[in-house]
């Protein structure tokens, strides 16, 4: 059987059809993708549906979530029939820093303390398919719709997993026969009154100029009293075309002309112990529409659970996004025991507690919610809009109850009442589910289940009901909790009895408090979570990288290290580290530091094992127990950080957790600790199963939650009198979110081709870039001599290196001694040439399974002479370390993985040969190199790292006394390396950060300088 694509006028077979819209580029086969895939199926007959049994209270707690599939046999849609199944793929995106050289003036001056003497073959992957789009595409301009959807899907045909797909073809697909509505901006447009012709385009504003300052005066301009003043300047308003000339005016049309697609605030009162308490909220059910309804989602949409395999047997899963966990899969077989049919809404609530004066006492409560059908990246972007602040909720302190066990159980039941009133819809609608549309105008038939709560430790024990010092998901005992974990993990909390326990709060309080007491729980009043269904809460709990990481478990070593080797040594070596550009130089120390961040401790973290080795401890101790100790938890950091993860790397994240137990004894054994009864440490046991469950933990990170405080409860304080913030918050937001749709509805119409770019873009010629190395538009130096380059760069050998480039270049063929020979009567017919101080790359992913597009560009590489800085201080030279690709694939016979392909080397000129001297030195050369860089060798890396470490070491290649260096094309760099220098017991005080490169001999390569460097060295 065949079928035809009228996009390209072509017949397929049934598989190769398929393959043809994962693969196909072409926006005509993308737009029939897009209409043949809103095709309904065909309408069978409906039996009557049998009456629902409720879930079970359990919540999946004894089932099987590795399960093999079962093939699927038919339901009330029909019989079982071969369709295609959508399965949208992630956003991707990238981000470019500044072409401007680094200014910053290194401290290397001022006072330190003394150093103290110490006593001496492969199938081709399955691709999934793509997501359908608008059909309607003119043959001149390719509409944003499917711009978006061909942006999808080539960010899926980048994943390289094996995919299986559920088993129930309709799971995720549109209601059959359901009424198909307009898109998402066609509704806007009509909102509006824009659907007449040669009506306003910039309607409710008469022109450009009167859209881009309410524009500005909303998201980036200054108060409302500042711009009223502003534009009461005589005949401003006037020669601007305005049609307002107050904020008053302005917010009027706001509030009256524009929809924001999402709910207003309600103002509820709570009563608990007799006491009124205000929460604003919004309704769940119109939030969870407005998100799956954004047209700007519509091609990403998560709809379907998947199993991803890294390899064709399928026995090794992969874990990216929310619907390659387990979970997912488990909740839409057992929807579909229910109904069959839906789509699986993944609720994902996060709430945190947050300052908003630095002096005094103001505080916000806020409470986020998203949905695990949008992206990661997209959940992760506060610009994408992806999340949705749900309420506020009271902030009291109940000062006025004095016993504090009171107080506690008080605050408690607030939190439990207010959550359970705006979560209430959520309890009905998860089982018999809900109408929803999403962006392209497509009906489904939506069941909104709670997934994951976010929160920190605190946060976590008071939505579960949980004692502090205890585990908020497992039975582990308190006094166990932080130890040396058993063979056999304890279970997770029982919901039944905990249920049970629970069902007895409108009885005698006595019993309900003995009750609780017994299943480990608070006495809590009928908590938010209680009749969720398919909820169980235990598993819901997430791991929080940020507080149980960073501020947790890292912050405590950190401490342990300066108590073992005391501050003066570890700031010493601080200061005489080399710079690199993902690594922040602390030229203080870190001993000093204060209200430490969780950036902070994320920048001490790429240099924290470079700082310990070789340092003996007291007493005589051996200190590869320490180091160890610290390798294994930053191995669990790295690790769990991942965006892809695999059964393999899964496997290291337990073995990591498991080294740093076998070695954790060094601290007490130091008197640095008497014990780890540490709820954060126990926290580790319980990453690798969230993992599997929802995807890798940047599905659920708190770092995201706390950067939305700036934008959803900072900002919108500011921008009060300071007098019943909260009622002037919500409006304040209401209006921000208003602009922000419409501005996202006038860059549509500009994609579209109906409305010019607010800018042109300048024309400049385009940056110099090779493969994945990119350089400044103009050189960073002109007409630098030969001599020059050896006086100021350090290229010692550079026209004899440059003569050898060049015949190897000619004479790929020939032997060192022939090249020698040759070299010597090169002629060089210019003395000039262009340097270039800074370059940036775009790193590749390593694990071969997905391209990570978020860090490109993150990294670059400085090659730069000392000079003299904008204040007359002199900055020293700074040439930095970068990875190469090395000469040769093979080694032995053997062919190099890993890191074994690359070799280290110092960058000491990146520099441009002239255009016209280019045809003299290559004579007949297809394409000549035109940018090279002057680099010095280091050793290649050995078969195996160091063992204690587990960091690769490395030395200066010399011959005799002159290190041995090379030119080579540029685009053979890879990416920037930074080395550890070797101190020994005590870091030499002559050494610092702009030398340490010249005075050490021996270093090891730094696994930890960002995320992509320790996916490549580990």
């Amino acid at each position: 059987m065949t079928s035809f694509c009228e996009g390209c006028t072509t017949f397929f077979t049934e598989s190769g059809f398929t393959h043809h819209f994962t693969q196909t580029r072409k926006a005509a086969c993308l737009a029939f993708e897009a209409t043949y895939n809103r095709r309904p199926c065909p309408e069978p007959q409906q039996p009557q549906q049998p009456e629902h049994p409720p879930p079970s209270p359990d919540r999946f707690a004894d089932f099987d979530f590795n399960q093999a599939s079962v093939p699927y046999g038919g339901d009330y849609f029909g019989p079982s029939i071969d369709v295609d199944n959508d399965e949208p793929g992630e956003d991707s995106g990238s981000d470019t820093s500044s072409d401007e050289d680094d200014n910053e003036e290194p401290d290397e001056g001022g006072w330190e303390p003394e150093s103290i003497q110490l006593p001496h073959s492969e199938p081709g992957p399955c691709l999934e398919d793509a997501s359908g789009a608008d059909a309607n595409v003119p043959p001149a301009v390719i509409p944003a719709a499917t711009r978006s959807t061909a942006e999808a899907s080539a960010a899926r045909a980048k994943r390289k997993t094996y995919v299986e797909a559920f088993p129930e073809p309709h799971a995720g697909k549109p209601v059959p026969q359901a009424q198909q509505c307009g898109s998402g901006y066609d509704q806007y447009r009509t909102a509006l009154g824009l659907d007449g012709e040669g009506s306003n385009t910039w309607a409710p504003f008469a022109s450009r100029m009167d859209w881009e300052v309410a524009r500005w005066a909303n998201l980036r301009g200054p108060g409302s009293t500042a711009l009223t003043e502003l534009l009461g300047i005589p005949g401003l308003a006037e020669k601007l075309g305005l049609s307002y000339k107050t904020s008053p005016e302005l917010n009027k049309i706001v509030d009256a002309k524009l929809t924001s697609g999402r709910p207003r605030f309600m103002r509820h009162e709570i009563v608990i112990a007799g006491e009124a308490f205000e929460v604003y909220f919004r309704d769940i059910v119109e939030c969870i529409k407005a998100l799956f309804s954004d047209p700007e989602f519509a091609p990403f949409l998560l709809l379907v659970p998947e199993r991803h395999y890294a390899d064709a047997d399928r026995t090794i899963r992969v874990y990216f996004e929310m619907n390659t966990g387990k979970w997912w899969w488990v909740t839409q077989t057992e929807l579909d025991k229910l109904r069959p049919g839906a789509t699986v809404i993944p609720i994902i609530i996060s709430s945190d507690k947050t300052q908003l004066t630095l002096i005094g006492n103001k505080s916000a409560y806020p409470v986020y919610i998203t949905l695990g059908n949008l992206p990661k990246d997209i959940r992760a972007k506060p610009s994408r809009r992806g999340q949705i602040l749900l309420a506020y909720l009271p902030t009291t302190r109940l000062e006025h109850i004095k016993n504090k066990a009171a107080r506690r159980r008080t605050l408690a039941n607030l939190f439990h009442a207010c959550l359970g009133h705006i979560l209430k819809p959520l309890a009905s609608l998860g089982v018999t589910g809900l109408e929803l549309a999403s962006g392209d105008g497509m009906i489904r038939r939506g069941h909104p289940i709670l997934a994951t709560y976010i929160g920190d430790y605190p946060e976590q024990l008071l939505v579960t009901g949980i004692k502090s010092g205890e585990c908020p998901k497992c039975t582990i005992p308190r006094d166990e909790v932080g130890e040396t974990p058993a063979s056999n993990p304890h279970p997770f909390r029982g919901l039944q009895q905990i249920l049970e326990a629970l069902s007895y709060a409108d009885t005698d309080p006595r019993t309900f408090s003995k009750k609780c007491r017994e299943a480990g729980v608070k006495p809590i009043f009928h908590p938010f979570w209680e009749d969720l269904p398919f909820v169980n809460i235990f598993y819901s709990i997430t791991p929080d990288v940020l507080h149980q990481l960073y501020q947790g478990v890292i912050k405590h070593l950190i401490s342990w290290i300066k108590d073992t080797y005391g501050a003066d040594e570890i700031d010493a070596r601080c200061r005489r580290l080399p710079p690199n550009h993902n690594l922040r130089h602390f030229a203080k120390g870190i001993s000093k530091m204060s209200r430490v961040t969780g950036k902070e401790h994320q920048d001490i973290c790429r240099v924290l094992l470079g700082l310990v080795i070789g340092m003996p401890l007291p007493g005589g101790v051996s200190a590869v127990r320490l180091v160890q100790a610290t390798r294994a938890l930053l191995d669990f950091l790295y690790l769990a950080q991942y965006p892809t993860h695999t059964t393999q790397t899964l496997d290291l994240l337990d073995d990591a957790r498991c080294r740093f137990h076998a070695n954790k004894a060094i601290f007490c054994d130091l008197d640095i600790r008497s014990h780890f009864r540490l709820p954060k440490l126990h926290s580790l046991e319980h990453y690798r199963l969230s993992i599997e469950l929802f995807g890798t933990t940047d599905n659920y990170d708190t770092q995201f939650s706390e950067r939305l405080h700036i934008d959803f409860a900072k900002e919108a304080y500011r921008a009060t009198n300071r007098k019943d913030e909260f009622s002037q918050m919500t409006i304040w937001l209401e209006r921000r979110e208003k602009i922000q749709r419409h501005a996202a509805y006038i860059q549509s119409r500009v994609n579209d081709g109906h409305i010019l770019p607010t800018r042109a873009p300048a024309a400049r010629p385009p940056k110099p870039r090779m493969a994945q190395v990119q350089l400044t538009r103009h050189p960073s130096a002109k007409g630098v001599e030969f001599e020059v380059a050896v006086a100021r760069y350090g290229a010692t050998y550079f026209r004899d290196a440059l003569a050898r480039f060049v015949v190897k270049t000619r004479h790929p063929d020939f032997s060192p001694a022939q090249v020698e020979r040759a070299s010597a009567s090169i002629y060089f017919s210019f003395r000039t040439i262009s340097a270039f101080h800074k370059l940036k790359f775009w790193i590749e992913d390593e694990s071969g399974l997905t391209i990570d597009t978020t860090d490109s560009a993150a990294d670059a590489a400085h090659a730069h002479p000392a000079r003299v800085g904008k204040h007359g201080k002199d900055i020293p030279g700074r040439f930095d370390t970068v990875l190469v690709k090395a000469d040769s694939g093979e080694a032995n016979g053997e062919s190099r993985i890993g890191v074994h392909r690359y070799q280290v080397v110092q960058l000491r000129l990146v520099f441009r040969v002239p255009a016209w001297a280019l045809a003299t030195l290559f004579p007949n050369h297809p394409s000549p190199p035109e940018y090279l860089a002057y680099i010095e060798h280091f050793t290649p890396f050995t078969s195996l790292p160091d063992p204690t470490t587990g960091l690769y070491q490395v030395i200066r290649s010399v011959r005799g006394s002159s290190r041995l260096a090379s030119i080579i094309p540029v685009d053979r760099i890879v990416r920037s390396c930074h080395l550890l220098p070797r101190f020994g017991a005590v870091a030499p005080r002559e050494w610092t950060s702009s030398n340490v490169l010249e005075k050490c001999s021996t270093f090891y390569v730094n696994a930890f300088t960002d995320r992509n460097t320790y996916r490549l060295v580990y």
